[in-house]
């Protein structure tokens, strides 16, 4: 299969389980030929800054535009990375973020635990790029009207995807076709 050609280079912000290999993430990024991916943390993985700080370094290695695809709580790094820093964004493509405020089930951290370590309050301005948010009607992470007032904060374009879950491998997505469309949208 030949490899999907964009002019920016994709980075790639996983969620908090990182690089799942049958994730729609990895598998595209294996599938894109101008790609990076922000690497697993070692330590203090559920440090937000940290997260800020390991997407700021692979940004600070591309030159040229860049298009973000984040998905879960990889799209709650990228909000607070436009808090933090600046630089020009072509698109981003923001995949089932999670609400801070729902209860979240078991084997997830705690609204608690994730406020100690900085991921609330998440920012809520417009992002300075523009941003597709794809959610969904039936997330155990959050609900379509939590994802539908975090696209309005941030002046994106909500994206129905109807019933997908969370659209992880757990959900039945390993390869998600509708990213490449989506990457290639933003490209133009």
């Amino acid at each position: 299969m030949d490899k999907l050609q964009t002019a920016a280079t994709v980075l790639i912000v996983p969620g908090l389980r990182e690089h799942v290999a049958e994730h729609w993430q990895t598998l595209l990024e294996a599938r894109l030929s101008n790609v990076r991916s922000v690497p697993p943390l070692e330590t203090d993985k559920l440090d937000c800054s940290k997260r800020v700080q390991a997407i700021q370094h692979e940004l600070t290695q591309i030159e040229g535009p860049v298009i973000l695809v984040a998905h879960s709580a990889g799209v709650l790094m990228v909000a607070h990375w436009a808090a933090r820093h600046s630089r020009p964004i072509k698109g981003a493509l923001l995949a089932a973020p999670p609400d801070l405020d729902a209860d979240w089930p078991q084997g997830y951290p705690s609204a608690e635990t994730l406020r100690t370590h900085g991921w609330a309050p998440l920012p809520q301005g417009p992002l300075p790029f523009r941003s597709l948010v794809a959610g969904s009607t039936n997330d155990h992470l959050a609900s379509l009207d939590a994802v539908t007032r975090m696209a309005q904060g941030w002046g994106a374009e909500l994206l129905n995807l109807g019933a997908v879950g969370h659209l992880n491998p757990a959900a039945g997505y390993g390869r998600w076709p509708q990213a490449e469309a989506l990457i290639l949208e933003l490209d133009r």
